[in-house]
């Protein structure tokens, strides 16, 4: 593919076009041709000659600092065009293209299913049975404002009506003149609250549509395979929050946060529902109906419409129940609220369903009224399930200021069995443990707070509660100890992550211990749900020891809860990047140890991500079945455990890497001050992507920054460290040994070798030395110069090593529509760079409040560029 889809084409044109009338009628035609100028260099510059590029840079340089931000802002704005083009396209071609023969369908894979011998029944049940849970967060990797993402979506809606055939130019040209008047960047953080509106609007403007067509199509489709369909309240997928639970390193999410969001979620599904009552009503205006339904409404000459009122009034009462609440009125309402479970709202409906089945009217119950009764199966009364997360330490304070009272001795210089022992028995305990009269520290308070909170919820609101940092099992009976102090009356389910490498290293054992424990057994009623931390583990051993501890963990903890006879569920918390675990959806599924994906599944959705997925119907369906597909895939015909000879060559590698990796960022004495040199990372905190703080210690260093600032640093001067450093040593020293052959053999036939290499593949072709180099020839000294000139070539060590095992003389040429992508988006892209280097310069050197916003811009321009933050 040598050209761009002619459709795309035209509609980044049409779309840069407008943008450009409209920067002209805002800064006059000089300035447009300025910008203009500054894009035909950048195009020259990436295809022509040193001096092309040369003349780019002078042509930066030369812009004063009022220029700065809208030369940024002009180059930023294009790129979000030019990803709004981009994705209303991807649906557009899924349009013309005949889903059902793709290799990755859904129609294909059960067509495969039935040739391998698997019955249709037990197909059948482990869809009933699977559970996919998509959980939203609101990890500060979306840099568009909500504001501008509403624009966006109604630029798409233009798109499509523009395909259509209708009259879409103005209203065009009236949204892209908002864009240009609206500043980027947020003039103060969103608060938690914010957040968890901005996840609650994906669900309203994409998600709502997307969940009952795509519920619809799975049925369709497993009917005309299979022979049979799926239960009309059946959703192997479902939707779980962090927005307003994740309390780790995050102050601003407290107790009276987490009951705000709860509650605001429950009113925004009522709200949703009382929409899609009134419509319904409007349908079903038939007359005839079954002896059921007569004798619930009697004589009403319009029984559907009288049973829907009736609901409608149940709901109305729900939210009013809800506001007062949230308003904290003294007074609130001692009706019993009767739409609180999600039975009650079913029970109205399956009613009419069958009364209008049962009088020959099946085509009309196949209409919103079906759609209604799918989106009760996914979303419940409480639009998502709210998980809870907090680091263990904040725990073991808790207990830390109660031992010190009991006059029992310090709680966290206990041994671990010492812990286990006192937690047990207070958890077999009849007496309170909580003392009267006892004045805990602010911070244990907000604990206690927070599990009160929890404690008092409805079980139906909430999903998990995560551990961070959980290493031991007291980590996990410390908190089943706070909730039952508080009152809780059912047995949540209480996670932990584990994010470092000797975590992982150390998971079997700890949930091994666990699972010894016949009361906490008892308490799991067969199923334990372990979180994965891809960020973390990455940060802290380099990508490829990272991946392989991420296997090895995996693997353990199923043949280990295989043999508690214990359901185990893991929760992967991927991010967008591949430096934190990311990539396509499905593949990373399939690549998972054999039998580690047994019809459950849990696994983060992040940032920009969620938009990228989510915010389109159409895309929105498409990832959903790509979801079901894989969990359906993995559970009946998984891969075959890796050979021992490729096990041994990951675990040679994984070695060489780590040491590799450790080597420079922890041991090398210039890589703290060359990070903080070339990249925006200290800058970095002056842009409001999120509510939660960049470091975990406001006076940390590199070990204190978290995952995602650490990613963004290194993708905004595109050497994009994280992803790949420690794998070039590993790969080259395994070539070096003559095992060539052996990693050809491994990428050909083991599913999970095969993705970490096209993940490191592609986040290499996203990579630019040549960028890079330009920034250190603006910000580093030339004592640090000498590890950026050694990070390079390393980089390049890695392309080489990726092409060997690949077979392959240039990188993506399996991949023709991301490499067209990457290229279409370099030479506006380039400007971004150069630009955001002078202005870390001038910035540095002489702050000035205009250069700090033009700084920010580029930030938010380069991620659009490409497609991620962290």
């Amino acid at each position: 593919m040598n050209d761009l889809h002619e459709a795309l084409r035209d509609d980044v044109r049409m779309l840069g076009d407008s943008l450009g009338q409209t920067i002209e009628k805002h800064l006059g035609k000089k300035f447009l041709e300025k910008i203009e100028r500054v894009r035909k260099l950048a195009k020259a510059g990436r295809h022509g000659t040193e001096k092309d590029r040369d003349n780019l840079l002078t042509e930066l340089k030369g812009l004063s600092e009022d220029e700065m931000l809208p030369v940024a802002r002009g180059f930023t704005q294009f790129l979000n065009l030019a990803n709004i083009a981009e994705e209303h396209h991807r649906v557009r071609r899924h349009q013309e293209i005949c889903d059902l023969e793709a290799a990755d369908s859904y129609v294909q894979l059960l067509k495969r299913l039935k040739k391998e011998g698997i019955g249709v029944t037990q197909i059948q049940q482990t869809l009933a049975e699977m559970q996919v849970d998509l959980v939203l967060t609101a990890h500060p990797t979306e840099v568009n404002r909500r504001t501008l993402i509403q624009k966006y979506d109604a630029i798409t809606d233009c798109l499509r009506g523009l395909d259509r055939g209708e009259s879409e130019q103005h209203r065009l040209k009236e949204l892209i003149s908002q864009i240009w008047h609206t500043n980027e960047i947020r003039q103060v953080r969103p608060t938690p609250i914010d957040e968890a509106k901005w996840g609650f609007a994906v669900i309203e403007n994409s998600l709502w549509e997307a969940v009952p067509t795509f519920l619809k199509r799975l049925d369709e489709q497993t009917h005309a395979i299979l022979g049979q369909g799926l239960p009309l309240d059946c959703s192997p997928i479902r939707f779980s929050s962090w927005m307003g639970g994740d309390r780790d390193g995050n102050p601003n999410v407290t107790a009276v946060v987490t009951e705000e969001v709860l509650m605001l979620s429950r009113w925004m599904a009522a709200d949703l529902y009382v929409r899609d009552i009134d419509v319904l009503r409007a349908e079903l205006s038939m007359y005839n109906c079954n002896q059921e339904l007569r004798q619930r409404v009697g004589d009403a000459p319009e029984p559907y419409r009288q049973l829907l009122g009736e609901v409608r009034d149940s709901l109305v009462c729900t939210q009013r129940w809800i506001k007062e609440r949230l308003d904290q009125e003294s007074e609130v309402s001692s009706v019993l609220c009767p739409m609180l479970t999600p039975d009650k709202l079913l029970e109205p409906l399956m009613l009419c369903h069958r009364s209008l089945v049962e009088c020959g009217m099946e085509i009309i119950a196949e209409g919103p009224l079906e759609d209604i009764i799918r989106r009760v199966g996914c979303f419940g009364m409480t639009l998502v399930r709210l998980d809870i997360r907090q680091s263990s330490d904040r725990h073991a304070q808790v207990f830390e200021e109660i031992s010190q009272f009991y006059g029992l001795g310090s709680y966290i210089h206990w041994t671990e069995e010492g812990r286990q022992a006192f937690l047990l028995k207070e958890l077999q305990s009849k007496r309170p443990l909580i003392p009267r009269g006892w004045h805990p520290s602010p911070e244990v308070q907000e604990v206690l707070d927070t599990c009160k909170v929890v404690a008092e919820a409805d079980p139906a609101s909430l999903g998990s509660y995560v551990i961070s940092m959980a290493s031991h099992p007291s980590d996990v009976l410390s908190v089943i100890l706070l909730l039952r102090e508080m009152g809780i009356s059912h047995d949540m389910r209480v996670v932990p992550l584990f994010e470092t490498l000797d975590d992982l290293d150390s998971a079997r054992d700890c949930v091994d211990a666990l699972l010894s424990v016949p009361w906490y057994k008892q308490y799991t009623h067969g199923h334990q749900e372990v979180m994965i931390g891809y960020s973390d583990s990455s940060k802290d051993a380099g990508q490829l020891a990272a991946a392989w501890g991420q296997f090895k963990a995996q693997e353990a903890l199923t043949e280990l809860c295989q043999a508690h006879d214990v359901h185990l569920t893991l929760f992967h918390g991927r991010g967008g990047t591949v430096g934190r675990g990311g990539g396509p959806s499905h593949t990373a599924i399939l690549a998972q140890p054999p039998g580690s994906v047994d019809r459950s599944l849990r696994v983060t959705e992040q940032g920009e991500m969620i938009r990228f997925k989510f915010g389109i119907p159409e895309l929105a369906v498409r990832n959903l079945e790509l979801y079901t597909g894989a969990v359906l895939a993995a559970t009946l015909s998984p891969e075959p455990s890796p050979k021992n000879v490729w096990r041994d060559q990951m675990e040679k590698m994984a070695e060489t890497g780590l040491q590799a990796y450790r080597s420079v960022v922890r041991h090398d004495a210039q890589f703290v001050p060359y990070f903080r040199a070339v990249t925006p990372e200290q800058e970095l905190s002056k842009l409001p992507l999120g509510s939660r703080p960049a470091k975990r210690k406001a006076d940390g260093g590199v070990e204190s920054l978290r995952a995602i600032p650490w990613i963004f640093a290194w993708t905004q001067i595109r050497l994009m460290l994280p992803a790949w450093l420690g794998s070039d040593t590993a790969l080259e020293a395994a070539v070096r040994n003559n095992e060539l052959p052996l990693l050809h053999d491994m990428y050909a036939k083991w599913p999970f070798f095969r993705s970490y290499v096209d993940m490191l593949e592609m986040v290499l072709a996203k990579s630019d030395t040549r960028l890079t180099e330009y920034y250190e020839s603006r910000l580093v000294s030339d004592e640090l110069k000498v590890l950026g000139s050694s990070l390079r070539h390393r980089l390049s060590v890695a392309v080489e090593k990726v092409l060997d095992i690949k077979q392959r003389k240039e990188l993506l040429v399996d991949n023709p529509v991301i490499q067209q992508s990457i290229d279409v988006r370099n030479p506006y892209i380039d400007p971004l760079h150069f630009l955001q280097a002078e202005l870390l310069y001038r910035d540095r050197n002489h702050p000035d409040q205009r250069l700090e916003q033009a700084l920010m811009v580029t930030m938010a321009g380069i991620s659009a560029g490409m497609r991620n933050t962290g």
